[in-house]
């Protein structure tokens, strides 16, 4: 299992299916999808937004998360996907056991697909009835 580190790899993978949980969100991205006949290992990421704390509240949901997939058994994941787990501030206090409950659910779950331009909430100007 390898890790994602290139900005571009990361808004990919923003572009495919998302799981919730209280803790983080998963996002996956299946390679073949793409069209590109890549038959490398399974790669996933770590990132937290600035809205969950300063940055040693931030490291801290990132070590934890990192040390959630550790702890998972590699068979749960895809191969020729690419994975990015979004830390929320529920990761800090929610218990480490449940959260690797959730991960292990998350990987099984099906995946709710998000495409961009998607669920676009209506301005002012579409909202109003014609005449």
């Amino acid at each position: 299992m390898d890790r994602l580190r290139q900005r571009a790899d990361f808004l990919a993978v923003a572009n495919g299916a998302r799981v919730n949980s209280p803790a983080f969100v998963l996002q996956s991205l299946d390679r073949k999808s793409l069209g590109r006949d890549d038959s490398g290992p399974i790669r996933i990421g770590f990132t937290v937004t600035k809205k969950n704390g300063n940055a040693p509240e931030r490291n801290r949901i990132r070590r934890r998360l990192r040390e959630l997939v550790k702890r998972l058994d590699p068979v749960s994941m895809q191969p020729h996907h690419d994975y990015v787990l979004v830390g929320r501030r529920d990761a800090l206090s929610r218990d480490f056991a449940t959260m690797l409950d959730d991960l292990r659910i998350a990987f099984t779950r099906p995946a709710r697909h998000m495409a961009k331009g998607r669920g676009q909430r209506p301005g002012p100007a579409t909202s109003r009835k014609p005449d």
